[in-house]
């Protein structure tokens, strides 16, 4: 009888709500791929593992391994103006963004771009209570498996979650594209950069680059060689000089230097590859350039 009323409640949220059928559908499929019980859910696991080599990720990496740092969280203090927080939404281009009281490290909820303009509108200067347009965020620990972090998401029906370090501090942040790009591989949108966008100028001191940019483009930029006569027929990309630096894959926050004085710093990575560093320009290179 609970199994029938548990069915009759799941088919009415889907009734009501499409989204909650279609989402189910692809986590219910990952879901049974990663605890088959049953002769027949380990046939379908291995048709589905098939079809997506990257499901065993979700076992084997845990959240420390995806999250994005600290340090390239945007969020908004809670006594933010509304011309402010727009702002913060439109240069970010995320629809999620977590709102603080004093620091980062005193969470109090997540604000969707949909509650701010159906309570404000985008325009004018209202008086805004934030904390009455405020979602739950979910927290986790660094060290918790992705498997169990896509549990919960769908427990909790969110795709946003903290990441909490043992003192109670925020350490990362963790979304359910980022579990489900080590699953199907990087998902692009608009907000992604684009292939004329892969070097931008952060400031006089440093540039934000894509780790996929073509060598020479940033050679062309920097006003200089980043390698000699006997690599640059084997290194197309800053992605392969880094690798080449290191000798294997650097992970996230570490700092390469290269003989010319410029340090690469890797700000976005997963074990698999390197996605986005800042350069660092040295004081003589800088003065050179101007």
């Amino acid at each position: 009888m609970g199994d029938t009323t548990d069915g009759s409640r799941a088919a009415q949220r889907a009734l009501e709500d499409p989204r909650e059928s279609e989402t189910r559908g692809l986590f219910g499929r990952l879901f049974d791929a990663l605890t088959p019980d049953d002769e027949d859910a380990r046939e379908k696991a291995d048709a589905l593992g098939q079809t997506l080599p990257g499901l065993p990720n979700l076992q084997r990496l845990r959240v420390a391994d995806v999250a994005i740092p600290k340090a390239e969280i945007i969020a908004v203090e809670q006594g933010a103006s509304l011309s402010d927080i727009v702002a913060s939404f439109r240069e970010s281009g995320y629809s999620r963004i977590p709102v603080y009281e004093d620091t980062l490290d005193k969470p109090l909820g997540l604000l969707l771009l949909k509650d701010l303009a159906l309570r404000y509108g985008f325009n004018g200067h209202h008086e805004i209570d934030l904390r009455a347009l405020l979602r739950p965020i979910l927290y986790v620990p660094p060290s918790m498996p992705l498997s169990v972090l896509l549990r919960k998401m769908q427990a909790e029906r969110t795709h946003f979650a903290l990441v909490i370090d043992e003192y109670g501090g925020v350490d990362g942040l963790v979304t359910i594209e980022d579990l489900l790009e080590q699953v199907v591989g990087e998902i692009e949108d608009e907000h992604d950069t684009d292939e004329d966008a892969m070097i931008m100028q952060e400031s006089a001191a440093s540039l934000l680059v894509d780790a996929r940019a073509a060598l020479d483009e940033l050679e062309e930029e920097l006003g200089f060689a980043l390698t000699g006569e006997d690599d640059e027929e084997e290194i197309d990309t800053l992605g392969g000089l880094l690798f080449l630096l290191a000798g294997r894959v650097p992970v996230r926050g570490e700092v390469i230097a290269h003989p010319s004085g410029v340090e690469f710093e890797v700000i976005e990575a997963d074990l698999r590859r390197i996605k986005r560093l800042r350069v660092h320009l040295p004081q003589a290179l800088r003065d050179a350039a101007q």
